[in-house]
């Protein structure tokens, strides 16, 4: 007898039944049990399990184990299981088309979203000391507020190498537009025709060393040891020495015929999952942007690189960076006599960012790289491609239990001549591999046509890993999984049907799982109203950005680009552009309202309070006289520039901002100071010059050269006869180089680019997760409307009409949204919330994009089932009673 206390392991009988042959069972079961009772009076309960599991295994041995059988009948078994799952597929083409076409879809999203995901977390792995290359960001906190960045002083690099012996090798760059990086005309010394190129930057040997960067042609420990030598990437020697080595010869850079670069050696390409992304590397070698700067530590312009040695304790080596502040940075305050100058060398910190976080881990920190990616969303767009699975996969599980009746009696009869239940449970799951192998291929095949509109969606040029060697093996791996995983649940529930229940007819049809069918019907909802909230709300904040008042006006205004190349004939291109109808206003400034743009930030006091109060940081921008007109900017206060005003020259227009920092309530006839001493003649009400990710910033305007671009404001109802126009002086002005020019608000718009795309991704994918929750539900309803088709019939003959029998059907659906919607709401406002914390200025999250989303679904919902619906309230009841 067993015990009722403590029975033998049932882990243990399970696998002794599972191997042991069948005329053995009962026998060796018996004496089994009797064993571990004997056992159990003894020794300890756990005692006599352990021996029960000994008593199991020792009858591992070839005469109990049951035969297998025959490899013919496996196969038969198999054949007989497959044929059964494609006829039942052929018989129930809607079903099937919702269950293969919802998975296609989910897994062509999960693909998409896979090689999305897999190329932004390859970013700069491809370094061969990798693993000791780190960014040097510095960490300034004060009153609570951390700011992050990586710009280093000039002599940071040497300094840190000279003094800390950890660090094997330190290099710097410098993309500063305000030094001459980023865009340039370029041409062979030997050519006469500019040509406009990006990609331009300063850099250290060393960096180059630390990089391990693949040479085409050249050595690289020597190739940007000489001054003025410039190392190129090998498409740019492709495209300006076809067939050639390069090395050796000369390059202009704007038109600069005195200093042309002599190229010291050819680098691959960067590959495009690198955060670098330079094509012209400009030696650093005795080159100064300022008289003193290589030694100045009072002005940050270089992100940093180090190469550490082998076995570096990373966190020790950034406590022992803060003696840089004490040594180099402490002292030159003092001498400059700022008041703050302790407190501020305690708020500075040094963090060391390994070169593979660089791309997705940046959230904060200040950089020159504006495209980076961002680990959130690459968690976010995983989840997503999930829950689309996901909702996919629950339309299978609905549909499979929704027809479960259909199957009952075809279990019940299997049963009863003797399949056991684990035969049923195989060919269900065989029913569901089946479904997930065709899913799978149709999946393949939409994500392979699908990939280039994903690779405009994401700004990518991803493409699909058809030679990789792990390819196959994973999709199968998956296929098989997914399957399994959808098919479970169905398999275990329709082999659970008793035989003499299924042939008494006393199954409830497919009834009894219609709460479970109801939470997922719920979850798909919820996820799909997610979705739609998110992208309503992603949509509003990028309409607000772009229609908001900026404070200036960028309507109308033509960019000419590459214009520091004319030298005198720059006054004659703007004369002559002047004199065109259309042309309002000419301005020649590089310092622009739009990101890829000159900055030059400055420390600010008013006159003689250097040394007494706290400095005021804020950006120094040089324009001409028409600056402020071009860019259509408000006077608060006193007045523009003037020509008649020779005193100009040392006067300042500032901003609102820089006059609330520098406390100034009457700023006109005020003087202010950096290094020289300026009088404040005008204020500008507050624009936004920078991302609407961070508040306005104090500025200050003074006349000065800065001529690589012109901004021409138009004043044009054909733009196209006066862009012609315009041409036309240019190429009479400026024949040997083509214009090139883009126009202000629309680089305006480039600016939240990141913002845009994120809105047409959630689009598409909430119009993905909608269209697979809906052909879910197209197919449940139209099930649940078959099996109350004598009800239907017998109501209609009482009288029934039309909206009686669309509302008798449509109401439980529509409950089901609303239960959904009210679940959505909250988690898509969280989501949302944390979403626009990220600017400074943003839309607000109100109740009517809540409304609008749940409307939405509700009426998709009733769309769905409308066409079910209706068909079953225009029926012919009689038809419907004969056939029952």
């Amino acid at each position: 007898m067993e015990n009722k206390q403590h029975t033998p392991p049932r882990l243990a009988r399970r696998f002794l039944l599972a191997f042991l042959r069948h005329d053995l069972a009962e026998e060796v079961q018996g004496d089994l049990d009797e064993k571990f009772l004997t056992m159990l009076r003894k020794a300890t309960p756990a005692r006599a399990k352990l021996q029960y599991w000994y008593q199991v295994l020792h009858y591992v041995r070839p005469f109990a184990i049951r035969k297998s059988t025959t490899s013919t009948n496996h196969y038969a078994m198999f054949r007989n299981y497959f044929k059964i799952g494609w006829r039942n597929l052929a018989k129930q083409k809607m079903y099937s088309f919702v269950k293969i076409g919802g998975f296609a879809l989910g897994i062509a999203a999960c693909l998409l979203i896979a090689l999305f995901i897999r190329d932004e977390l390859s970013y700069d792995l491809h370094y061969a000391d990798g693993n000791r290359i780190y960014r040097v960001v510095e960490v300034f906190t004060e009153k609570g507020e951390t700011d992050r960045g990586v710009w280093m002083e000039a002599p940071f690099a040497a300094a840190v190498k000279a003094d800390f012996p950890e660090i094997e090798k330190a290099g710097r760059y410098n993309s500063g537009e305000l030094f001459g990086a980023g865009s340039n005309q370029i041409r062979r010394d030997d050519q006469m025709d500019n040509t406009y190129e990006e990609g331009f930057v300063f850099a250290d040997q060393e960096l180059l060393e630390i990089l391990k960067v693949p040479m085409v042609y050249g050595n690289l420990a020597h190739c940007l040891d000489q001054p003025n030598t410039m190392v190129i990437t090998k498409s740019k020697a492709d495209k300006y020495f076809p067939g050639e080595n390069p090395v050796g010869q000369l390059m202009v850079v704007n038109d600069y015929t005195k200093q042309p670069y002599k190229i010291g050696g050819v680098i691959a390409d960067f590959p495009a999952n690198s955060h670098f992304n330079f094509q012209f590397i400009i030696t650093m070698k005795e080159r100064e942007f300022w008289n003193g700067e290589q030694n100045y530590w009072g002005a940050t312009n270089y992100p940093t690189y180090l190469l550490l040695r082998p076995g570096t304790d990373v966190k020790q080596l950034e406590e022992k960076l803060l003696k840089v502040t004490e040594k180099y940075l402490l002292p030159l305050w003092i001498e400059q006599g700022r008041s703050d100058a302790k407190q501020l060398a305690k708020n500075i910190q040094y963090e060391l960012q390994p070169i593979a976080n660089v791309h997705l881990r940046n959230a904060g920190i200040g950089d020159p790289v504006p495209t980076h990616g961002d680990i959130r969303f690459v968690w976010l767009f995983g989840v997503i491609a999930a829950f689309i699975l996901v909702i996919a996969c629950i339309n299978f599980i609905n549909l499979s239990t929704a027809k479960s009746a259909n199957r009952a009696k075809e279990v019940g009869l299997r049963k009863t001549v003797g399949s056991f239940r684990s035969n049923i449970i195989n060919q269900f799951l065989i029913e569901s591999l089946l479904f997930s192998f065709l899913s799978f291929a149709l999946g393949l095949l939409l994500a392979w046509l699908f990939l280039p509109y994903f690779n405009v969606l994401a700004s990518k040029s991803l493409s699909f890993p058809w030679g990789e060697w792990w390819l196959a093996p994973v999709m199968l791996v998956s296929c098989v999984l997914i399957g399994l995983l959808a098919g479970l649940y169905p398999s275990f529930y329709l082999s659970s049907f008793k035989p003499i229940q299924v042939l008494k007819g006393n199954l409830s049809r497919g009834s009894k799982n219609a709460a479970t069918r109801s939470v997922l019907v719920v979850f798909q909802f919820t996820t799909s109203i997610i979705l739609i909230i998110s992208t309503f709300v992603i949509y509003r904040q990028v309409r607000y950005i772009l229609t908001k008042d900026v404070g200036f006006d960028k309507e109308q205004v033509l960019l000419l680009q590459g214009t520091n190349t004319l030298g005198d004939k720059l006054q004659t291109l703007k004369d002559e552009l002047l004199q065109l109808a259309d042309v309002k206003s000419i301005s020649a400034s590089d310092y622009l309202p739009i990101n890829g743009t000159k900055r030059n930030g400055n420390m600010f006091w008013l006159e003689g309070r250097n040394k007494i109060d706290k400095s005021v940081g804020g950006q120094f921008w040089q324009v001409d006289h028409d600056y402020v007109k071009t860019m259509g900017l408000k006077l608060a206060a006193g007045r523009d520039f003037s020509r008649d005003m020779a005193s100009d020259s040392s006067a300042v227009i500032i901003n609102q901002k820089m006059a609330k920092e520098l406390g100034l309530t009457d700023p006109i006839g005020k003087r202010m100071m950096n290094y020289e001493v300026f009088n404040i003649i005008g204020v500008v009400e507050d624009f936004n010059f920078d991302s609407f990710r961070s508040d306005i910033s104090p500025l200050v305007l003074k006349l000065g050269i800065s001529p690589n671009i012109i901004s021409v404001k138009l004043n044009a109802k054909d733009v196209t006869t006066t862009l012609a126009s315009i041409e036309t002086v240019w190429k009479r002005v400026v024949p040997h180089q083509p214009i090139r020019y883009s126009f202000l608000d629309e680089s305006f718009s480039r600016m939240y680019d990141d913002v845009q795309r994120m809105g047409h991704i959630f689009t598409t994918f909430a119009v993905l997760a909608i269209i697979v929750a809906c052909l879910g539900l197209f197919a449940l309803s139209a099930f649940m409307i078959e099996q109350r088709g004598k009800e239907i019939s017998i109501r209609l003959v009482l009288g029934a009409s039309l909206e009686n029998i669309f509302r008798l059907l449509t109401v439980n659906f529509v409950k089901l949204v609303l239960i959904s919607i009210v679940i959505a709401a909250p988690v898509a406002w969280y989501m949302m919330d944390k979403w626009l914390q990220d600017f400074t200025y943003k839309t607000e999250l109100s109740w009517d994009v809540f409304v609008l989303g749940g409307v939405m679904a509700v009426v998709i919902a009733l769309i769905t089932i409308s066409y079910q619906a209706i068909r079953a309230g225009l029926a012919n009841p009689a038809a419907s009673l004969r056939s029952e």
